[in-house]
């Protein structure tokens, strides 16, 4: 393995061995606590710009096969792992972790103390690192950090460019990609639901010109604050139709509903974060990948109830509408990788929508009568 190197924009350096691609890559430096479900992880569309680090000490022991991923084409820059498995044993592996880093031009970065970098990243938050060879100085490295131009809006580079239909018999869903993991869509097709995927992009015109029942409104990465359309899209239908938002797309209804957002020092991303709900007060476990958050504070007054908080830390993790039938989550139900706990909130999701449609025939049959 090639000596290669991670350095921090305040100067930490990391010197470790090369895997996957050999190229120079610069990004947002974040870590995930999971100890499995690394498959899932580079290939979700959240991660896109970002290098994650894997707080688990040995990486890729159970290789990568065709069923495990989120989407067809992996946005995140880079790995960094404490141990590398070169020789992966599993019925279901068809190749390493290594070679598929390689096919895919990311980056990896092995043999550094990784509890070291996490426990950096927790104390001062996220920062740019950038991954190179280990020849070139830290102050070279720091300037490179410094020209980087920031991306404003990362979903624009992972959402779907046109729409397309996975068919079904069931209810008439919209999905609206910010950067959708492939599990939700599965979570909708074993629902038998009739689903068709949009751009983040699309208008409330259009979205309503599909006459569907539902609109989901999906995962994806950076700031929601940079995907001003998709609020106004959403601040649109709200009052008209059932709404459910997971991850980014929770934090595009709070901000659609008039609450605010904030970066979170480093974030929730991990497969075992404890959230609990206020109703029922029980405790479930989530898949958590978010550098943002709802501001706790800014719900007053926007017609928006908090439902559920995050017991490490007591942020917002969901919210619903006090009139319309609109809630969200923070976290992933769909996991991939993570626990199931949470399924249950798609068949909420439907149960919503039956409701919302029982409503309408009996405001139709009320009008007829007046007729």
């Amino acid at each position: 393995m090639q000596k290669r190197q991670l350095v921090l924009e305040d100067g930490t350096r990391f010197i470790g061995s090369g895997f996957g691609s050999d190229r120079e890559i610069s990004g947002e430096v974040v870590f995930n606590t999971g100890m499995t479900g690394y498959q899932e992880i580079l290939s979700d569309p959240s991660y896109c710009g970002q290098i994650v680090t894997m707080t688990y000490p040995l990486i890729g022991n159970y290789g990568i096969n065709r069923d495990d991923f989120e989407t067809i084409t992996p946005s995140i820059n880079g790995l960094i792992v404490k141990e590398v498995c070169d020789f992966p044993s599993n019925y279901r592996s068809e190749e390493s972790l290594d070679s598929f880093l390689k096919a895919n031009d990311i980056p990896g970065l092995a043999g550094i103390d990784t509890r070291k970098l996490t426990r950096i990243i927790r104390r001062h938050g996220t920062m740019s690192g950038m991954i190179t060879s280990a020849e070139y100085s830290v102050e070279a490295i720091i300037d490179l950090l410094n020209q980087q131009k920031p991306v404003n809006n990362q979903v624009e580079l992972v959402s779907t460019v046109k729409p397309y239909v996975v068919p079904g018999r069931g209810r008439r869903i919209v999905l609206v990609d910010f950067g959708m993991k492939h599990g939700i869509l599965r979570e909708l097709t074993k629902r038998n639901c009739h689903v068709t995927v949009v751009p983040y992009h699309y208008s409330a015109e259009s979205i309503m010109r599909l006459k569907p029942e539902g609109v989901m409104l999906s995962n994806g990465p950076g700031d929601p604050k940079h995907v001003g359309e998709a609020i106004e899209m959403i601040r649109n239908i709200v009052d008209k139709i059932p709404v459910f938002g997971i991850c980014l797309g929770h934090q595009l209804l709070a901000l659609a509903c008039g609450a605010d957002t904030e970066k979170l020092r480093f974030g929730h991303r991990g497969a075992n974060h404890p959230v609990k709900d206020l109703a029922t007060n029980k405790t479930v476990m989530t898949s958590q990948n978010h550098g943002y958050t709802v501001t706790k504070s800014s719900l007053a007054n926007t017609g928006l109830m908090l439902t559920q908080i995050a017991l490490n830390d007591q942020t917002v993790e969901g919210i619903k509408h006090r009139v319309y039938p609109a809630f969200s989550v923070q976290y992933h139900p769909e996991s991939s990788p993570g626990p199931e706990d949470t399924y249950q909130l798609f068949d909420q999701f439907l149960s919503n929508i039956t409701i919302h449609q029982s409503a309408l025939k009996e405001d139709a049959i009320c009008q007829s009568v007046q007729i």
